[in-house]
């Protein structure tokens, strides 16, 4: 939804974050995943993946943050964060305090 252009669909959404973004780029529900992998600034934590896009390239300014299999899974920009994967479905809190701290940082 952030996404400054989504190589796979035509139509605009908030367009606030300079990167491309690939709707659905993991398949359907049944390519639904979980996984470990590093997150910048935090270390490894759990991810889960359902109909994910991936960020297929970032500009200007905007930081990768994550990366699973060669993809981009989260960045960040300015005081806005995105991820691919659905940091709520698990008991890891890191991704919400990270954002926390990030905008505690930002208005400062």
């Amino acid at each position: 939804m952030l996404a400054e252009k989504i190589s796979n669909d035509q139509r605009k959404y908030f367009g606030s974050m300079p990167l491309t973004a690939k709707r659905n780029a993991y398949g359907r529900q049944l390519g639904s995943f979980r996984t470990k992998a590093e997150f910048k600034g935090i270390g490894e934590i759990p991810m889960v993946f359902i109909r994910a896009p991936y960020i297929e390239s970032v500009h200007n300014d905007t930081q990768v943050l994550a990366v699973v299999d060669d993809h981009i899974v989260a960045a960040r920009q300015g005081n806005q964060l995105a991820t691919s994967f659905h940091p709520e479905l698990t008991e890891d809190t890191s991704v919400h305090q990270y954002f926390v701290v990030m905008i505690k940082q930002y208005n400062q």
